[in-house]
């Protein structure tokens, strides 16, 4: 393959590599014999300063979802700083513009968490018509009497619509599970996916958002963010919701208006959420935490041995590519930056 760029001068014969955060055991051995690499042992997330003074002493930073770096910080980074390469598919949390401005290539690690991530949204979709928070807080509080006719009432999912808010890989892998419970999938995205893989998802395009969240008996969030989406589930969204709806989000928590959720959980015009992601991590509002039916999670949508070792792996093909001279396989933006 012929080197894209001429390949980087490193003093030591190693590019130097600082990781912000703890990664899987495997991933640092390997790198640590690969680079000249530092580690973050005790997975403290670093301070604005840090991560500047990281990115002006090392060739490579390697940060994740939790570091954010914006244009300020990139235009302070020293001359060394070639590559940017992110732990985690989303890079809303870096200037991308910015970087590409100093020709600093920034690559992410896309597909390896598409499985684990719409596992949990699927825990979601399925544990909060059938209130199973509810049920394992009773159990645990010692108050479940037995079994009874009447109590603790769900909603079946046989039948029901999910309404899926982007169609890329993860939203793809929720449709495909959503099938085998019965629901009936119907989806907004900025494109309509072909008409092949509708039929063998059994999905249903809805061009307009609106129409979309006035359908769904269950609303599950899988775009990206930005400056477009930001809050784009807000209160008026939420009055076109049935009564007794429910909403899923396992991607960003700023695609919702959190007031205008909580407003309408506390009034009962919404039945209950699962969240995994919050807009102020890792805060959670004690008013989420209050609701019987609002299930949170701890941002664990990609929490799983495998897939942290895979995107790891990701990680040091990037660099290792990007070292020889070689557009990485997973460089973003490469029409700005390439």
């Amino acid at each position: 393959m012929a080197a894209t760029h001429t390949p980087p001068h490193f003093p030591s014969g190693k590019p130097k590599v600082v990781v912000t955060r703890h990664l899987m055991p495997s991933v640092e051995a390997r790198m640590s014999e690969l680079y000249d690499v530092v580690l973050n042992a005790e997975d403290t997330p670093m301070s604005r300063d840090e991560l500047i003074a990281a990115m002006q002493g090392c060739d490579v930073l390697v940060p994740t979802v939790t570091d954010t770096i914006d244009a300020a910080m990139i235009e302070a980074a020293g001359d060394r700083l070639g590559l940017i390469a992110n732990f985690g598919a989303g890079t809303e949390h870096i200037d991308l513009p910015a970087a590409a401005k100093r020709k600093i290539i920034v690559t992410n690690t896309p597909g390896v968490f598409t499985d684990d991530t719409a596992d949990i949204a699927m825990a979601g979709i399925i544990g909060v018509p059938r209130r199973i928070r509810e049920g394992t807080a009773l159990v645990r509080r010692g108050e479940w009497t037995g079994w009874a006719p009447s109590g603790l009432l769900g909603r079946k999912l046989g039948g029901k619509i999910l309404g899926i808010v982007g169609m890329g890989r993860i939203g793809q892998a929720v449709a495909h599970r959503a099938r085998a419970f019965g629901l009936e999938v119907a989806y907004y995205n900025r494109r309509q996916v072909p008409q092949a893989l509708e039929q063998m998802l059994g999905a249903r395009y809805v061009p307009d958002l609106d129409t979309l969240v006035a359908e769904a008996d269950i609303l599950t969030l899988h775009c990206p963010l930005n400056d477009e989406n930001h809050g784009m589930i807000d209160a008026r969204r939420i009055a076109l919701m049935k009564d007794g709806a429910s909403i899923i989000n396992t991607a960003r928590g700023e695609l919702i208006d959190q007031e205008a959720l909580l407003d309408a959980l506390q009034s009962g015009k919404l039945a209950g959420a699962g969240l995994d992601v919050y807009p102020d991590e890792p805060h959670v509002d004690a008013r989420l935490l209050e609701h019987p039916n609002v299930m949170t999670l701890p941002h664990i949508g990609s929490a799983t041995v495998e897939g942290r070792e895979a995107s790891g792996e990701k990680v040091i093909a990037n660099i290792r590519f990007w070292a020889d001279g070689h557009r990485p396989p997973d460089q973003v933006l490469t029409a700005l930056i390439g």
